[in-house]
């Protein structure tokens, strides 16, 4: 490598992390199953949706890298400062409504994984819950990104599941000009996988992780590249899970079968085409990564966006005893989940109504978020000219697909 791109190599690594974190959590446990049961009830055509959902997750979270850095405030405290506290508390809602599904899902996965294993509820539930709790509540913002960003990077095992499957490349490129639409249980699935990569929890999550690892308006450039970098990622991951599951339970014909809504029923349908270790080892390895990242975004991101709506002080770079409140509110998001899925162990099989509910929240929660990068920022770092009516376009059709899809899912279409 000349030595002129070390400099630069180096300043995007210090940058970066916000948007790659992010995005390791998007394919979460409840995104994970979404596209499994799309690749094994609709075989490939819903692969090209995974492609196209890479430039609208990127275009939504540039929009956070924009408020962060120009800003330095967080999500919620800039609705408050711009549209009163009555809309920072109605969009902190929205938030609290995703992320108390994603968190029972999260754990929900990670008890699945281990009731495969079998290993006891208390400690499959216990332990993750107790390693998030000493993680943040002894370690600064960038130690915490570092340990999520290693563990998630063990999501990259669904590409090698999707290579190990053997996929037909001729049957992945006609599968793109099939896409039965006029079926409105196709339609649902559309809703939710929108709904598994655009979530409330990622906008307030990638704001507040600027601002607490310091960054401004000159690290924009790279956090851009952090963020595109992130959307490749995971929707790769997410493609190769559809992938896997097209071509092994999809095609042996299993896809309309009742009994593939939990990670066990799924790791269970691989392992006869990929053998045991493959289909469920490297599986469970994949899901448990996936479900811990989500689990400390999503539940930073209420503790965050608590602290943003009460303006009680809220950064890793404090200590539980300068900000209480922040501390207490992961602690308490963390061990209610945990106790929920041990006291209602079947709460997983709701994960596609919870990609479906995100896909709801979507007008709400895109609506703030293009409102203050329109006009909360100064000339030169709003969003302006035919870039903001990209962003109108994209927000628009991926919220009436959004849309679309939940009054199929609700029986209105």
């Amino acid at each position: 490598m000349p030595s002129a791109s070390l400099p630069r190599l180096s300043a995007f690594l210090k940058a970066a992390g916000p948007g790659l974190v992010v995005m390791l959590a998007d394919t979460d446990v409840g995104s994970l199953i979404t596209a499994a049961q799309s690749g094994a009830r609709w075989g490939y055509s819903l692969l090209l949706l995974q492609i196209l959902l890479v430039p609208i997750l990127y275009v939504v979270q540039e929009l956070t890298v924009r408020l962060g850095t120009a800003t330095g405030r967080g999500h919620g405290e800039l609705i408050r400062a711009h549209y009163g506290p009555a809309w920072a508390w109605i969009s902190y809602g929205g938030l609290v409504v995703a992320g108390v599904g994603a968190i029972v899902t999260e754990f929900s996965g990670i008890a699945g994984i281990g009731d495969l294993f079998g290993v006891p509820r208390l400690v499959s539930l216990g332990l993750p819950a107790a390693l998030l709790l000493g993680l943040v509540f002894t370690g600064s913002y960038r130690r915490v990104e570092a340990v999520a960003i290693a563990v998630g990077l063990f999501e990259l095992v669904f590409i090698g599941l999707a290579v190990a499957a053997r996929p037909d490349a001729g049957e992945i490129v006609a599968s793109f000009g099939h896409m039965p639409l006029g079926d409105g249980r196709y339609r649902v699935l559309i809703a939710a996988n929108i709904g598994a990569v655009i979530m409330p929890w990622m906008i307030f999550y990638q704001q507040s992780a600027i601002v607490d690892k310091g960054l401004g308006w000159a690290h924009a450039r790279r956090l851009r590249l952090d963020t595109l970098a992130g959307a490749v990622i995971s929707q790769g991951v997410m493609g190769a899970i559809l992938i896997a599951a097209a071509a092994t339970i999809g095609k042996a014909g299993r896809g309309s079968e009742a009994g593939l809504e939990t990670v066990g029923d799924l790791a269970g349908a691989f392992t006869p085409a990929l053998g045991p270790w493959l289909g469920q080892v490297v599986f469970g390895v994949g899901i448990i990564a996936a479900a811990f990242v989500a689990l400390n975004v999503v539940a930073l991101a209420l503790a965050w966006g608590f602290g943003d709506v009460t303006g009680k002080p809220h950064s890793l770079e404090q200590s539980p005893r300068e900000a209480p409140a922040f501390y207490g509110a992961f602690a308490l998001v963390v061990a209610a989940g945990a106790v929920a899925v041990q006291l209602v162990p079947n709460l997983v099989a709701l994960n596609i109504a919870v990609e479906v509910m995100n896909a709801l929240l979507l007008p709400l929660a895109l609506g703030l978020l293009i409102l203050l990068a329109t006009r909360a920022l100064p000339e030169g770092q709003r969003v302006d000219g035919a870039y903001k009516w990209v962003v109108y376009t994209i927000s628009g059709v991926t919220v009436a697909f959004a849309l679309v899809g939940v009054l199929d899912g609700i029986g209105l279409l």
